[in-house]
C-alpha cells in the first residue's frame, strides 16, 4: 500500500508566477522521491481536502508505479496566454518555442469583451493564418454572454479551434453547444465532477479536457479517456517539471492524440524543480526517457511556514 515519507523527505516548493494566472501569483506544491521516482503534489491553495485527495491519489501512483508503456516520443502542445494585453499575448506566442497552436485565457473577472477581442487578434497576428486558436473561460459566462462573446471571439480569431468551459454546469454547456458553431471543450465538468461522464451522455462537450493529478493518477485519467467517448486533450495542472513528467506520460500512452496538449505551461513559472525543463522546442515537448528528478530546490524551497502548512495539508488529506 502506498504510504507518505516522512516529513524530512518531503520539499515544499514556492515558485513566483511570471504572470497573474488562475488568480494566483505564487504556485506551491510538495515534491519527494518514491520507490519509482520522484512525484509532486499541488493541489490549488483553495481546494479543501476532499478535491485534493485525487490530487494525492495520482502522487503516490507516480511514487510507487513505473508510467505506462510509451506510444510516441514527443507531444506536441500549445503555449497558453494570460490574461495579458494583447503585446504581451503577442510576445509570449512568439517566445513559446514554435507552437502552432495556442489557449488564450478570456472573461476574465474585470476584463471587457473588448479586451478578449484584441487579445486573440493579437495571437493570430503572431501565429499566422495557418495557426490554431482555442481559448478558456474557466466557467465565467452565463449561457447568454457565452453564445454572444464566443461569436465576437471566433470572428477576432479569424476562426477557433474551441472553446474550453464557458460556462461552469454540465447542463450549460449543452445549452451553448446547441446555439454555436464552434467546439466546446469541457476542463472542470470532468476533473471537478462527481461524475466525469455526464458531459458525454449529456452530449454537452465535443472534446475532453483531462488533467493527471485532479483525476487521481494516470490510471485514473486511462480509464476515463477509454471510456468517455470524446477525443482527448491532456492538460497540465501548473505543476513543476516533475508533475509535469506525468501529463507527457499520460499523452504519450494515449492511443489517439488529435490535438496538441495544454503542457507547455513551464514558462508560466520563474523558475522551475530541474535545469532543464520540460518545454516546448519546435512546438512538441519530448518524452522524458527515464523518470526526471529535481535538480533545483535551494532555489526552490519554501519558507517555514508555507513548509508547515502543507505538511499539515497533506496529512490532512491522507487522514
Amino acid at each position: 500500500m502506498p504510504t507518505l515519507p516522512a516529513d524530512e523527505e518531503i520539499v515544499v516548493y514556492s515558485i513566483p508566477m511570471r504572470t497573474k494566472f488562475r488568480g494566483i501569483t505564487v504556485r506551491e506544491g510538495a515534491l519527494w522521491r518514491g520507490p519509482a521516482g520522484w512525484t509532486e503534489w499541488s493541489p490549488f491553495n483553495d481546494y479543501d481536502p476532499a478535491e485534493s485527495a485525487p490530487w494525492l491519489d495520482a502522487a503516490l501512483e507516480a511514487a510507487y508505479d513505473p508510467f505506462p508503456p510509451r506510444l510516441r516520443d514527443s507531444i506536441p502542445v500549445n503555449c497558453t496566454v494570460p490574461a495579458v494585453r494583447p503585446d504581451a499575448a503577442l510576445k509570449i506566442v512568439l517566445a513559446s518555442g514554435g507552437c502552432r497552436t495556442a489557449k488564450v485565457k478570456v472573461a476574465e473577472p474585470g476584463q471587457s469583451l473588448a479586451a478578449d477581442c484584441d487579445r486573440v487578434a493579437a495571437v493570430r497576428e503572431a501565429l499566422g493564418h495557418t495557426g490554431k486558436i482555442r481559448v478558456d473561460a474557466n466557467t465565467n459566462w452565463s449561457v447568454d454572454d457565452a453564445i454572444s462573446a464566443i461569436g465576437a471571439i471566433d470572428r477576432a480569431a479569424g476562426g477557433l479551434e474551441y472553446v474550453e468551459q464557458p460556462c461552469k454546469s454540465v447542463a450549460e454547456l449543452a445549452q451553448v453547444r446547441r446555439a454555436v458553431t464552434v467546439l466546446i471543450a469541457a476542463d472542470e465538468s470532468i476533473r471537478r465532477a462527481e461524475d466525469p461522464y455526464l458531459v458525454a451522455r449529456a452530449e454537452a462537450a465535443d472534446i475532453a479536457v483531462i488533467k493527471v493529478q485532479p483525476l487521481g493518477g494516470i490510471a485514473a485519467a486511462l480509464k476515463i479517456a477509454a471510456q468517455i467517448g470524446l477525443p482527448v486533450v491532456v492538460s497540465s495542472a501548473l505543476e513543476t517539471s516533475i508533475g509535469l513528467q506525468q501529463s507527457l506520460a499520460l499523452a504519450a500512452a494515449l492511443p489517439q492524440l488529435p490535438y496538441a496538449c495544454g503542457l507547455n505551461t513551464i514558462a508560466l513559472l520563474n523558475q522551475d524543480a530541474v535545469e532543464q525543463s520540460l518545454i516546448a522546442r519546435d512546438g512538441a515537448i519530448a518524452v522524458p526517457t527515464r523518470r526526471i528528478a529535481p535538480d533545483r530546490l535551494a532555489q526552490i524551497t519554501a519558507d517555514p511556514p508555507t513548509r508547515e502548512r502543507w505538511l499539515a495539508r497533506i496529512h490532512d488529506v491522507a487522514s
